[in-house]
């Protein structure tokens, strides 16, 4: 099996990414056998073995962690000087690999992605929801969707929705626990907790008047899916701290009202998250500023 270096590179990438050879076969359409000589071939021409090998899984070798390290920035560095090229033409076109959040991304993401493939013809969109925090300088994911900032000074972000954070709860629940007119108050009140990355678990932040306060809470359900707690909120199982863009429609209808208003939570803006290059494809920006224009002509619909 003959293959030119690039693809020999992002074999074993994947490979190493996935975590399996037998997964790796199934993304390329391979037959097991197929990839186990392909990986075979390769460590043949280098006179080591890159990993090491059982029945159910494989791990890297120190020579295998030395050449995925490499591997990844030359593939970078390739698709970066693709990128610059292909930028210089007026129409976008190439692939562009977009990482979103797993509700998000199905629910919104999607669609958008549907209506910009009709617009672009030329674009190839691989599109993958994961809530997991993602690498973009090493995974080679071009752009990230995300909610609220990232902690990685090598990216660069445009922000294409601002979005608040609000107390919520159902009538129901309300008139049968009342409703909490202060911060103390929700000691009272069953809160139902949504677990986000490395946040303190139920610990909820507060700004007012330019004081900052910090309210522990507690409640008999939780979960790390936002729709899940939604639905429980609209159940009417307690208070929760969700984002005007997922409130929108139920404070409208009246599913939902919103409790101590007076209080100001951190944010939950919209971002799009890249790594930072000299020059950006015309793909991405053709990417960014189309979801730029849709968030932005969603948002008089919202409160």
């Amino acid at each position: 099996m003959k293959t030119d270096l690039a693809s020999e590179l992002e074999f074993f990438v994947l490979v190493a990414r996935l975590g399996s050879l037998s997964a790796a076969a199934r993304e390329l359409n391979l037959t097991p056998p197929a990839a186990t000589k392909r990986l075979a071939l390769t460590e043949s021409r280098l006179g080591v073995r890159l990993v090491n090998r059982t029945t159910r899984s494989i791990s890297l070798t120190n020579e295998g962690e030395t050449y995925l390290a490499y591997a990844t920035r030359i593939l970078a560095d390739l698709r970066e000087m693709e990128n610059v090229v292909s930028s210089s033409g007026a129409e976008p076109r190439g692939l562009l690999r977009v990482n979103a959040t797993l509700g998000f991304g199905r629910t919104t993401i999607a669609p958008l992605v549907s209506e910009f493939a009709k617009r672009y013809a030329h674009v190839e969109v691989q599109l993958e929801v994961t809530d997991r925090p993602v690498d973009l300088v090493d995974s080679g994911v071009d752009l990230a969707i995300r909610f609220g900032t990232l902690p990685d000074r090598r990216l660069s972000a445009r922000r294409i929705l601002p979005n608040r954070r609000f107390l919520c709860a159902s009538p129901a629940y309300l008139e049968q626990s009342g409703t909490p007119r202060t911060l103390a108050d929700l000691a009272h009140h069953r809160c139902i907790i949504h677990r986000q990355n490395d946040d303190a678990y139920g610990v909820w932040r507060f700004e007012r008047d330019g004081h900052h306060e910090n309210v522990k809470v507690e409640g008999a359900l939780s979960s790390n899916d936002g729709d899940i707690v939604l639905g429980w909120a609209l159940d009417g199982h307690g208070i929760l701290v969700r984002s005007e863009w997922d409130l929108a429609r139920y404070l409208e209808s009246g599913r939902l009202r919103v409790v101590l208003p007076e209080y100001r939570l951190p944010s939950a803006d919209l971002f799009v998250y890249y790594a930072q290059r000299r020059n950006q494809t015309a793909r991405a920006r053709a990417f960014i500023d189309f979801l730029a224009q849709k968030f932005q002509q969603a948002a008089p619909g919202r409160r």
